[in-house]
């Protein structure tokens, strides 16, 4: 009775943490999505009219409050891309990963799409755009630039600079030059590679009489908030890594509780001192992040100001003071990425430009111990069978060899326990009304014949950090995205698309997503029960009415889970199954799968007999 006593509360216990779980982190925060969506569609319409866009030029500060703000003037109406565009002369972007254009004025990185990602699996839907200009109805851009003290005029939002050449490539750099009348000559290179990596040297030479100091400065800008997935598990918003201080996450909502920061109605934090590392806005799948020089110190900051009705969020960098006696020339260095957050890329990116912790882009989540060598896993097989959906199946069977004497000690005890259920029935009935004694005479049986009455605990608790790593691995890397496995499942990273209650998509009828029960969640839940079935009926009501239940409340959950977990799960229950069925065997203990399938699906027929 103690072992079926402590594996009922073990079940229960699982049971509600997952239900608890899945309402804290997947329903409510979906619920709270959809209210803020439809409150915004309200305000917008009580507009009744086009709303007022950040002002051309925006912000030439990366610290508001200590460098110059964003220029006066009316704020220009929101515009299609393509009119925001054509505000600007440009050149062009042709990258085998980007398009897009720098815009002249300004000299700033913001028309960006990514040529090899979709919107949808489908390869005709439109392609990712990551960064806009200002004037568009989302701007998101970076900026590079100085700012300094007895300089003259310095390049801004509003500068116009002259391109050498028509357009960037990885093997042609654009050289854009800008005098500003003062005896200051600026000289920016732009050069970018095959992926998503650019590189902007800049360089200043003093032709005037007196000397001048600069600092450098890069910038991720963002106007409006954008959509987020809302999810615990991921994040979204202001990311860095700043030296010492080590990974700094900061949600949009998080960063607008900050402490006043600089000039008025900006909120923020900031790091001083801090050497090495990266700056930027994540997004699921993309991010756009400023690199300074990682040798040579800087002040960091992640701000959120008011610009009118709109937030700006901003993540910068500030470099060192640095002195500019006349005649001489001073430069700085720094790397923009903006593009898909690949995990081979990032982490090449880090060995190569020696970026401190650049892979901590990819949120890898507190088990990043797990997390990790997971996807290298899985990633290693996708690469020799060219299937995500098959190195699950093969990491699942890895990790089952992996585990094996742990599974082979629980399961050897499960069937040691099976063995003595005579005795222990027994002792049951012969302390009734002793409970004290019902428990010493139970634990000297375990002693006796060597069983562990928790050993059936371990298969489980072993499971749920490998369940939560590919979990986290399915949701957060790109790779995963659009990943097919084989028939209707196309992508991994989202639930099965079939539905039972529209019979697969016969019936020309959408359900509600509470009703998203598809053709694999339906697997897992049948492997689910024939791996209860393994076992003898509890003899407790409840627990036997708990266990009974526990393939369907799964099964309706995993219905809105990613498809690649779901494949996981009944995959590795198929594998449970086998492994048990095998070990039960050869310690001679007789298999109640069929006995238990046969009373379970005949019981229902005699008691509909007995009521008539």
């Amino acid at each position: 009775m103690g072992n079926d006593k402590t594996n009922m509360i073990i079940a229960v216990a699982l049971s509600l943490a997952v239900l608890l779980g899945w309402n804290y982190f997947v329903s409510a925060p979906q619920v709270e999505r959809q209210r803020q969506e439809q409150l915004a569609k309200q305000a917008q319409a009580a507009k009744d009219g086009p709303a007022a866009s950040p002002r051309e030029g925006g912000p030439a500060s990366p610290l508001p409050g200590t460098l110059p703000g964003a220029p006066g003037g009316n704020p220009a109406q929101a515009a299609s891309r393509d009119e925001a565009l054509a505000r600007s002369p440009r050149v062009r972007i042709d990258t085998p990963a980007l398009a897009g254009s720098v815009a002249l004025k300004g000299g700033r990185v913001d028309d960006v799409l990514l040529k090899n990602y979709h919107e949808t699996v489908s390869n005709s839907s439109p392609r990712i755009e990551l960064l806009s200009p200002i004037g568009s109805a989302n701007p998101y851009y970076a900026e590079f630039g100085w700012v300094g003290q007895n300089a003259g005029p310095l390049p801004g939002g509003d500068t116009l600079w002259t391109a050498e050449g028509d357009v960037l490539t990885p093997q042609k750099p654009l050289v854009l030059t800008w005098d500003n009348g003062a005896g200051l000559t600026f000289r920016r290179t732009i050069s970018v590679d095959d992926k998503f990596m650019f590189t902007v040297a800049d360089a200043v030479e003093n032709k005037g009489a007196n000397p001048v100091t600069l600092y450098s400065y890069g910038l991720v800008s963002r106007w409006g908030k954008p959509h987020t997935q809302g999810y615990y598990v991921l994040h979204e918003g202001m990311i860095g890594v700043l030296g010492d201080q080590g990974l700094q996450e900061f949600t949009y909502d998080k960063l607008a509780k900050e402490n006043p920061l600089g000039a008025p109605g900006t909120r923020g934090h900031s790091w001083a001192g801090v050497t090495g590392g990266f700056l930027g806005i994540t997004d699921k799948y993309w991010a756009a992040t400023t690199i300074p020089d990682q040798k040579t110190a800087y002040t960091g900051s992640f701000t959120e100001r008011d610009e009118g009705a709109t937030k700006v969020y901003q993540a910068s960098s500030l470099g060192e003071a640095k002195s500019l006696a006349p005649g001489a020339t001073v430069t700085s260095e720094q790397h923009l990425f903006a593009g898909a957050k690949e995990v081979g890329t990032i982490d090449g990116y880090e060995k190569s430009l020696g970026i401190k912790r650049f892979d901590l882009l990819i949120d890898w989540g507190w088990f990043y111990f797990i997390t990790k060598p997971m996807f290298k896993a899985l990633d290693f097989f996708y690469r020799l069978f060219g299937n995500f959906g098959v190195s699950i199946l093969v990491v699942t069977f890895l990790l089952k060899l992996l585990f094996l004497p742990i599974a082979n000690r629980s399961y050897v005890s499960m069937a040691k326990m099976k063995a003595v259920q005579p005795e222990m029935t027994a002792i049951r009935e012969r302390y009734a009304d002793d409970k004290v004694k019902q428990q010493q005479a139970m634990m000297e049986l375990y002693k006796k014949e060597k069983i562990n009455p928790v050993a059936g605990c371990w298969p489980v608790l072993v499971q749920i950090p490998v369940f939560f790593a590919l979990y986290k691995v399915l949701f957060v890397t790109i790779e995963m995205r659009h990943a097919p496995f084989f028939g209707w499942i196309r992508d991994l990273a989202a639930p099965d698309p079939t539905s039972i209650f529209n019979l697969f998509g016969l019936l020309p009828y959408t359900p509600p997503d509470f009703l998203h029960l598809g053709i694999w969640p339906i697997i897992m839940g049948i492997t689910m029960f024939v791996q209860m079935k393994m076992n003898p009926a509890p003899p407790d009501p409840v627990q036997a009415q708990v266990f009974t239940f526990m393939p369907i409340i799964f099964t309706f959950m995993l219905g809105s889970f990613p498809a690649g977990l779901v494949i996981y799960w009944a995959w590795n229950n198929t594998l449970s199954v086998i492994q048990q069925y095998v070990i039960m065997r050869r310690n001679g203990v007789k298999v109640e799968l069929w006995d238990n399938l046969r009373s379970t699906f005949s019981r229902a027929p005699k008691t509909a007999k007995a009521k008539s």
